[in-house]
């Protein structure tokens, strides 16, 4: 199947070249056209029903009239000249809001807006809330609709804006908006030039890699042109199933498919091109076609194994029970399975129809190249695996010391650029009163049978409520246009966003619900640190279901692939303690130095996902090159050298690489996106520099052929190099009377 693939694209290279760039740019203007119709903004949606915060959101669409993608906000209107408000300025700012209200507001549309850009405009819900004590602010409440990661959404709010402030300051009174899409547009607006640069950097630090590595401007700029085609593609197939399934895409979905779309699709071209430019060295009488096709055929096998090794571990959170996750891991695994139809087709097609022109201007083509820093290490590794191993196991255990006593933070990854406008309205609010008041949690009281609900009965339940310590102020209970159904809104004195908030939600507000919640009826508490809450649960449940799942179908693959028992388990191991070490290092640099909570709640799973999936790729690609080089004749500790001489430029220049793009991540103002890419980046690395390059080839050599168990490489008749014992163990290479470490030991070894 994989031969039949490449063996195609090599000989129809032109046909599957068109082929290409027709769906590249079809699926790639539907993905941008749709995808923000087919993305879920609101967290608590993805939540199981059984939960208490999902079920209050419920309470809240089928009674209040709440929407999945409303966007509320919190609007501050203060006297321009910093005086008191009276009376006559209230109304004044009342009768402005009922204005607001009344008019539709419409949605500015860019010239190089996509096809089929959804309208957003629509007629805001704007409402009094309440004055501050010192009567320096008044609150209105505001609700825009509409996916707020939206573009056109964005430019719909910043028209609102722009027309209310102006509004208000013809009557001498300055407006502020903080919360939900007000803090979303700012961030976006205060970190649009950093992204640009950020962006541009990565783009720049990528093609110098590869100039640097081939000596080549195409070989350096092509994949990135082919990883953009195969990657808007794999985007719109995405979106596209979304569409047909109805399946809702969590917000942040398309950025990480970009970000491993981009590293794997750029490790599977380098992967193609270090063995493609091997093969033309040594054998500079066959055509690049010939070579194209013959490479193809040999590495689509561990592209294809490295693929499946990545769809495997996202697919398994399909059983996860948040629905996030349950999104997330489906969506990445078709992204995937699209970018590895891409490496076993276009990639070839394109080594097919360039041949040696991929590496012009570079003369390496003509000369075998000098032994150099990776030959060094090889015949290092092979050599003294023993110290190799010791101090591998050292640097990662370090590390994972981190481990210990290490705290999960369960916020939502707020709190990025603290200079932005809504940061600071949100400032001049809480100074005023309590910090919750502009993110409130909600007790949503429903009768048992769906009979009417009676506010009036609810005073003992919010008296409660009120002497709750932590609960700064309880809002008189507010009944449904129905009649089936109460709210009551509760002002925390912590920032709804902290692990504060959380615990007083999730302990004694709920205990206090509990305890006083009146005969017949069923009580729901709703809200941002309600919903956190619960999502800490339901991802503490997840991590320890689908972490042993992703293992087994990763060492099934690993299996398969390497038609070995042990070996799989070595990878493993060695991925594990990759893993274990990434996570201990997060640890330490997020509490220890930034001074943080703890871990962002989604670090764990996106680090064992990327780094153990993703690092697997580097394991793969060794172990499948050492496994090949030990079939030639001669000992197994030269054919490790070997192995690490011609894999490790390929593995180390694909790993800079996607360290460079999941590092970008970590410039971002989200100190959650921060972790994420800091935490992955180092990831990589590690699982390239210490575990694909050193520390599993220095087992191999450790345990030789005997690592292959059951099915060990053949090896040929090496008898006139002197190599007349049997093929057993390996430890030794099949001499008699020496030890493997001693038997090298003033000698260089042959490295191929």
């Amino acid at each position: 199947m994989i031969r039949a693939l490449t063996g195609f694209a090599t000989r129809s290279p032109w046909k599957v070249i068109a082929l290409w760039a027709v769906l590249g740019i079809a699926m790639t203007i539907l993905g941008q056209a749709f995808l923000f119709r087919v993305t879920q903004p609101s967290t608590g949606e993805f939540l199981p029903a059984t939960y208490d915060s999902a079920a209050a959101l419920k309470v809240a669409e089928e009674h209040f009239g709440a929407q999945p993608d409303a966007n509320p906000l919190t609007m501050l209107v203060a006297r321009a000249d910093g005086a008191k408000l009276t009376d006559a300025d209230e109304r004044r700012i009342d009768d402005e809001a009922a204005k607001l209200a009344r008019r539709e507001v419409a949605m500015p549309k860019p010239k190089d807006a996509p096809p089929f850009t959804q309208d957003h405009s629509q007629v805001p819900r704007v409402s009094p809330a309440m004055t501050a004590p010192d009567r320096s602010f008044r609150l209105l409440a505001v609700e825009l609709t509409g996916n707020p990661m939206d573009p056109g959404m964005q430019d719909l709010y910043r028209a609102f804006r722009d027309h209310a402030r102006a509004g208000f300051a013809e009557a001498g009174l300055r407006t502020g908006f903080t919360a939900g899409l007000a803090d979303t547009v700012d961030s976006a607006d205060a970190e649009k030039t950093r992204s640009t640069v950020v962006g541009i950097a990565m783009l720049v630090v990528i093609v110098l890699l590869h100039v640097l590595v081939f000596r080549s401007l195409l070989a350096a700029l092509l994949p990135l042109l082919v990883v953009s085609v195969i990657g808007g593609a794999a985007a719109g197939a995405v979106v596209g199933a979304s569409l047909l399934t109805g399946i809702q895409l969590d917000a942040s979905t398309p950025q990480l498919i970009n970000v491993v779309l981009i590293g794997i699709g750029i490790d599977y071209f380098l992967f193609l091109l270090f063995r493609f430019r091997e093969q033309l060295r040594s054998r500079p009488d066959q055509t690049g076609r010939a070579a194209a096709a013959e490479v193809a055929g040999r590495v689509g096998t561990a592209v294809t194994s490295a693929a499946l090794t990545i769809v495997a571990a996202f697919s398994t959170l399909a059983v996860a029970s948040f629905g996030q996750f349950r999104v997330l891991g489906p969506a990445i695994a078709v992204s995937v399975l699209v970018m590895l139809l891409g490496s076993l087709t276009l990639m070839p097609a394109l080594l097919a129809v360039t041949g040696r022109k991929m590496f012009w201007p570079s003369r390496g083509l003509r000369r075998e190249p000098s032994e150099g820093m990776a030959g060094r290490m090889g015949r290092r590794v092979a050599q003294r695996p023993v110290a190799m191993v010791l101090a591998s196991l050292a640097l990662l255990g370090a590390l994972a010391a981190g481990l210990a006593g290490m705290r999960m933070d369960y916020g939502t990854g707020g709190g990025g650029d603290e200079k932005t406008a809504a940061a600071r309205t949100a400032a001049e609010i809480s100074r005023a009163l309590p910090a919750g008041v502009s993110d409130p949690t909600t007790v949503f009281v429903t009768a048992s049978g769906g009979g009417p609900v009676d506010p009036r009965a609810l005073g003992g339940l919010s008296k409660a409520l009120a002497a709750v310590d932590g609960v700064g102020q309880v809002a008189p209970p507010v009944p449904s246009q129905d009649g089936k159904a109460a709210r009551i809104d509760l002002f925390l004195t912590a920032d709804a966003h902290g692990q504060q908030a959380r615990d007083l939600v999730s302990g004694p507000v709920r205990d206090t619900v509990t305890a006083h919640r009146p005969d017949g009826t069923e009580v729901h508490v709703g809200g941002t640190a309600a919903l956190f809450a619960d999502i800490s649960a339901a991802v503490s449940g997840d991590l320890k279901l689908v972490f042993p799942v992703a293992a087994g179908l990763i060492a099934l693959i690993l299996i398969l692939l390497l038609r070995s028992l042990l070996a799989p388990l070595v990878l493993m191991i060695s991925v594990g303690l990759g893993f274990a070490a990434t996570l201990g290092a997060s640890a330490l640099v997020s509490e220890d130095l930034l001074d943080r909570p703890g871990v962002n709640f989604m670090l764990p799973l996106v680090l064992f996902l990327f780094v153990v999936a993703l690092g697997t790729d580097y394991n793969i690609l060794i172990s499948d090159r050492i496994r090949e080089e030990m079939e030639k004749p001669g000992p197994a500790r030269a054919a490790v050298a070997r192995a690490v001489r011609h894999t490790a430029p390929a593995i180390a220049t694909a790993g800079l690489v996607l360290a460079a793009s999941f590092g970008s991540l970590a410039v971002n103002p989200n100190p959650g996106t921060q972790e994420i890419g800091f935490a992955t980046a180092l990831g990589i690395m590690l699982s390239a520099f210490v575990l694909s390059i050193v520390l599993v080839p220095a087992l191999v050599a450790l345990l030789g052929r005997s690592v292959w168990w059951p099915v060990r490489p053949r090896r040929a008749d090496d008898r006139t190099a002197g190599h007349h014992g049997h093929d057993g163990h390996d430890g030794h290479d099949g001499h008699h009377g020496r030890t493997g470490p001693a038997e090298h030991e003033g000698r260089s070894l042959p490295v191929g």
